[in-house]
């Protein structure tokens, strides 16, 4: 089901048949491997070159949640619904195994499917690079080291303030529409001089602008639901998390001011057996170079049974 114009994107439908759109870059029989986006932000987000993936063996499958880009909205989605979008991705594309990496926003929702008990036995690794902890977090000041978009972006510290952060969401998602720069240039303004650093390429500054006008062509809808489902209950238990059967690695910048390394801190201490790195001098947008580096450890498991992982092999349902 590929869109004219555009291969390797495509349409899948969950189980409430709402659409969800996704596109698949590097190698077509490399090692399946899902991209969950930031907030804001859509399937064009920043990932390697498709040569890149194609010589380090992954099929890498990035998708728009909904709401944003060309996927349906859910209204009063949770953090946990993420595991139904890439189930239906999953079985559109006949996977039986494949790994996931989320960055930023993305992270809580690559979390909720390697907790999530139908994909139990097809999640192969999880990694999160630069990764919110849930609001409610005991003992973890969520705002604690945020700056100070950030803090107002997420409806600062009174919960009751929602109405407030959709009205300012709804304003810089038509100033977006306007300009696609106009995002990154008011981000940069609070950047750490490590993400300043981070975003100096001018191709970067471009792709991210990009993934933004994307993500917010058809309003704001993604966005606010992914600030309101980061906010309340994510609907899942972190320890329920199976690090023996799925491995989870979590990667942080320390001087990072968007999502502040004490949030994947506070996530390592409640999945038994996470691995956590946190790298001195960098911050929140250096987990664009990471990347390439976090796809190589969740596809060096199983890269040797790649032609192994189509419909055939899947798990019963």
């Amino acid at each position: 089901m590929t869109r004219d114009g555009e291969p390797g994107a495509g349409f899948a439908h969950r189980a409430d048949n709402r659409r969800v759109a996704y596109e698949v870059t590097g190698a077509p029989d490399g090692f399946p491997v899902f991209l969950m986006h930031g907030t804001p932000g859509s399937r064009r987000g920043p990932k390697p070159r498709s040569i890149v993936l194609y010589r380090m063996g992954v099929r890498l499958i990035a998708y728009d949640r909904p709401g944003y880009g060309d996927s349906e909205r859910r209204e009063g989605r949770d953090v946990a619904d993420a595991a139904r979008d890439v189930e239906a991705i999953a079985d559109q594309l006949d996977l039986a195994r494949f790994a996931i990496a989320g960055r930023s926003g993305g992270g809580p929702h690559a979390l909720a499917c390697a907790a999530d008990g139908a994909l139990r036995d097809r999640v192969a690794r999880v990694a999160v690079l630069v990764s919110f902890a849930p609001a409610d977090a005991a003992r973890l000041d969520w705002f604690a080291g945020m700056n100070g978009d950030n803090v107002r972006g997420f409806g600062g510290r009174d919960d009751h303030d929602t109405a407030t952060m959709i009205a300012q969401i709804r304003r810089r998602a038509a100033r977006v529409v306007e300009d696609p720069r106009f995002l990154l240039e008011e981000l940069m303004v609070q950047m750490s001089a490590a993400d300043r650093r981070a975003v100096n390429d001018a191709a970067l500054r471009r792709l991210i602008a990009d993934t933004y006008e994307e993500a917010l062509r058809a309003g704001p809808y993604g966005w606010i639901d992914d600030v309101l489902a980061l906010r309340r209950s994510w609907k899942f238990d972190l320890a329920a998390i199976d690090t023996a059967r799925t491995p989870v690695r979590l990667w942080h910048g320390a001087e990072d001011t968007f999502a502040p390394v004490g949030h994947a801190r506070w996530l390592a201490g409640q999945i038994p057996g996470a691995e956590i790195e946190v790298q001195p001098g960098a911050a929140h947008f250096d987990a664009v170079e990471e990347l390439p580096r976090v796809l190589g450890w969740l596809t060096e498991a199983d890269q040797a049974a790649g032609r192994d992982l189509l419909i055939g092999t899947r798990p019963a349902q």
